[in-house]
């Protein structure tokens, strides 16, 4: 994994995260896939516009258990610039993107531009709105992998994240979720308290430097 960015704290607890609007190009090398991603900072993207050390993290982590993607179906949560779903996409995972309205032009763009010359090996992924604890149940429930990267951060969403997690894990998908660990955003509280509420949970992997945590998980059956 290549790829150059970083930050300490990314999701401030005020208001006004980017003030101005620009846009910035960067090529990174995930699972063997050279992706130039684009990031438009400001214009009300929010969090949605940048790529988050967490998901570079979970790419390279992927990279090295070599999970097989080709074949799978896999839905990105939260998926911002799209980074993690179309590098699955281009090894041949059957591929959905999801995150809030707002963040779908960026994300379709990105999806355009890494086509590969021959063509996606599976289908073309999808882009699709999704709004956690909303409108998940208009989504299927047979998926191999859901993949999260960075989307724990907002303490108010921690229950209708669990509640579209299990939806989406109900037909027995597995979920990484990779995560930098902020305490003044309750993102502990989410793995010790809210995730395992529903579902089995084991840390995977963690980076002491970066503060990132990753974290496997599985929906409980009931006894």
């Amino acid at each position: 994994m290549t790829g150059s960015g970083g930050e300490d704290d990314p999701f401030p607890l005020d208001d006004g995260l980017f003030d101005d609007t620009f846009s910035q190009d960067t090529v990174y090398t995930v699972m063997g896939e050279r992706l130039r991603i684009s990031q438009l900072f400001g214009g009300n993207l929010g969090v949605a516009a940048p790529v988050w050390e967490a998901a570079l993290h979970l790419s390279l982590y992927l990279e090295e258990l070599r999970v097989e993607l080709r074949g799978r179906r896999v839905l990105e949560l939260g998926a911002g610039t799209g980074l993690l779903g179309i590098m699955a996409a281009r090894l041949g995972a059957e591929v959905t993107l999801t995150d809030l309205p707002l963040a779908l032009p960026q994300l379709q763009a990105n999806v355009s531009t890494n086509m590969p010359s021959s063509g996606w090996p599976s289908v073309p992924p999808s882009v699709l709105p999704l709004s956690w604890g909303e409108d998940h149940m208009k989504f299927s429930s047979d998926w191999d992998l859901v993949l999260c990267a960075d989307i724990i951060y907002l303490p108010e969403t921690y229950s209708q994240i669990v509640e579209t997690l299990a939806h989406l894990c109900s037909g027995g998908a597995l979920v990484y979720l990779s995560s930098r660990m902020r305490k003044e955003h309750s993102t502990p509280r989410f793995y010790e308290e809210d995730l395992p509420s529903r579902f089995h949970v084991e840390l995977v992997h963690r980076d002491d430097i970066e503060n990132i945590n990753i974290y496997k998980a599985y929906l409980r059956t009931s006894s």
